[in-house]
């Protein structure tokens, strides 16, 4: 494919992964599972404990390991150099003479084994468009014969009718010689199971590995968004401070095992080795974990929850110091450093922290189709998610590890509890909540309501990243963002990264002494929408565009690139974060 373009391996993880459906310059293929790729001797493995740990409780792989993806071959056409495809589908349409009607053309259907007897070698063909699929990621070709006659068995040959010039299934019709037709937009009432029921079939892992599936077979278009969802697990490779303070607390625990409260826990820091084994952790962090460890139940934390303690214990400075860590450096900056003296937008923020690096490992674990499986607010995929999957039997997963650069906001922990006991953010928060149980009704996956806080926070950092996109350097598609919502904290992080390069140039980062110039531009941003006053007062129950899970947000304020998102866009509402038309009382900040 080197004559043709290349794939980065980053977006082997994220787009273009096992079971994903390309087109080639002449050809159409679906990439092969894990078994085509070359053996993981040849790979490059990445290390990261904890993200293998998570990824065994998710998928049941003991001890899974990571390996990066082949990079592009030098000699391509040599087997064994990069990663396997398989041709799919098998079914072409025949590039008939022009005969000059553009309202109407007819197009033979043939099938792979009538072009290797040598038959339309005078005449080119491409790819179906066409095929069919189910949730859990079977894909196949449709039965065409079977979808115009039924279970009535015809030899005479198919044709695609177009009857338009739009492409649109409505305008297709799928015609036997037999004089049998039916238009394809019937395929789409999969209800009806037109397509008849799925076969199980996974092309991408080769022959004869089928498996037992009883939905529904669905219309899918090749190229169609909806084709492939990869679900990719993330991680940032911080010191774990969980495993620290329990490690110190059990050195000490003849001493720390009679501490019942925080004034027993003062009186046993009296002696200079517990003070001085203990001096890095917080007298919460350490009480806590005395208490997990004498009901015998160790608190499983969750990514962001390990993570949003790493980044709550960056001690304060500006980050000029020689890192100990090459995976992660962070610094909280000092307030007079990004804070104007008396100003009220600011004074809901409690810290402001500086990443000068960052470490960000990726791994695929599977893919969906026609809808994609959503993390909770705390980062992690539910456990009994179905998934396709990509390898017969994986015992590795396909990794990549990001370097880059991003700052860090924490919100005051009072100023989110009086926020949310304000009336009008309760009522504001009421009707959020009924778009979302509205908009799941008859879905498959059910989705819990985020809350008030993660809105907010979501909103807040889509703003913030249109914001500093005008000034850092990066396009605010390279910009991405997580939500922390942990245990009554909350902040957001913004960061950068890429996969070829040791870090990036600190353009992000210097922001963060520019941030309340930034919070009073993203605030000024959302104050008034391009779209209002539809976009401010947006209710589900008063339009037909179905979007539950948006109050104030769209394409012309909050809304941004979907990589960038770490929730599909989904959950965005500037009512809570600034006043809007209509909605001036439900807002965190006040008018800029």
């Amino acid at each position: 494919m080197a004559a043709h373009g290349q794939l980065r391996q980053s977006q082997v993880i994220t787009t273009y992964g096992p079971g994903a459906l390309i087109d080639l310059p002449h050809d159409a293929a679906i990439v092969g599972g894990l078994e085509t790729w070359p053996s993981p001797n040849q790979l490059d493995e990445i290390v990261d404990p904890r993200l293998s740990s998570l990824l065994q409780n998710l998928t049941e792989v003991l001890a899974p390991r990571l390996y990066a993806p082949p990079p592009q071959p030098e000699q391509p056409w040599l087997p064994g150099q990069g990663i396997g495809a398989w041709r799919f589908p098998e079914w072409f349409v025949v590039q008939e003479a022009d005969e000059g009607d553009e309202q109407q053309r007819s197009r033979r259907l043939v099938h792979r084994r009538s072009l290797e007897k040598g038959r339309f070698e005078q005449r080119p063909v491409v790819p179906i468009r066409f095929v069919r699929a189910c949730p859990r990621g079977h894909v196949d070709d449709l039965d065409w014969s079977g979808f115009v006659h039924g279970s009535e068995a015809c030899v005479h040959q198919l044709w695609l009718d177009e009857r338009g010039t739009t492409g649109d299934l409505a305008d297709l019709v799928v015609r036997c010689e037999c004089r049998k037709s039916r238009r394809l937009y019937e395929a789409t009432e999969f209800s009806q199971r037109p397509l008849g029921t799925c076969r199980g079939k996974r092309p991408w892992l080769g022959l004869d590995t089928e498996e037992q599936c009883d939905q529904p077979s669905r219309l899918l278009i090749r190229t169609a968004t909806n084709a492939y969802f990869s679900q990719v697990v993330s991680v940032l490779s911080l010191p774990d401070r969980g495993s620290a303070v329990e490690q110190a607390v059990r050195g000490l625990w003849d001493d720390l095992q009679i501490v019942d409260s925080p004034a027993d826990l003062a009186f046993i820091k009296k002696k200079p080795l517990v003070t001085e084994t203990l001096s890095l952790f917080s007298d919460d962090e350490v009480m806590r974990t005395v208490e997990q460890i004498k009901r015998g139940d160790p608190h499983q934390r969750s990514i962001k929850e390990a993570e949003l303690e790493a980044l709550l214990a960056a001690p304060e400075g500006y980050g000029d110091d020689v890192p100990v860590d090459p995976d992660f450096h962070a610094r909280r900056l000092p307030a007079s450093a990004w804070q104007r003296d008396g100003s009220r937008l600011s004074s809901a923020i409690e810290a402001v922290v500086q990443i000068h690096r960052l470490r960000e490992v990726q791994a695929l674990i599977g893919f969906t189709r026609f809808e994609a499986a959503v993390r909770d607010i705390h980062g992690e995929y539910d456990t009994d998610v179905e998934r396709a999957d990509i390898a017969v039997e994986p015992q590795w997963f396909p990794a990549v590890e990001n370097r880059g650069e991003g700052l860090f906001v924490q919100l005051r922990s009072a100023a989110v509890s009086a926020w949310l006991d304000r009336p009008a953010v309760g009522e504001r928060l009421g009707a959020l909540h009924g778009q979302h149980d509205a908009w799941q009704k008859g879905r498959p996956r059910k989705r819990a309501f985020v809350g008030g806080p993660y809105v907010l926070l979501h909103t807040l950092a889509h703003l913030l990243i249109q914001s500093m996109a005008m000034r850092c350097g990066y396009p605010a598609s390279s910009i991405r963002e997580r939500i922390y919502v942990e245990d009554g904290q909350y902040g957001l992080m913004l960061y950068t990264g890429t996969p070829d390069a040791e870090g990036t140039l600190g353009g992000l980062v210097a922001q963060a002494r520019h941030f309340e110039d930034h919070l009073a531009h993203a605030l000024e941003m959302g104050l008034l929408c391009s779209n209002d006053p539809i976009c401010a007062q947006h209710a589900t129950s008063e339009d037909h565009d179905q979007r539950g899970l948006h109050g104030a947000a769209c394409h012309g304020c909050a809304l941004i690139a979907e990589p960038s998102c770490e929730m599909r866009n989904d959950y965005l509402d500037r009512a809570l974060v600034v006043p809007v038309l209509g909605l001036p009382d439900a807002a965190f900040f006040p008018r800029p």
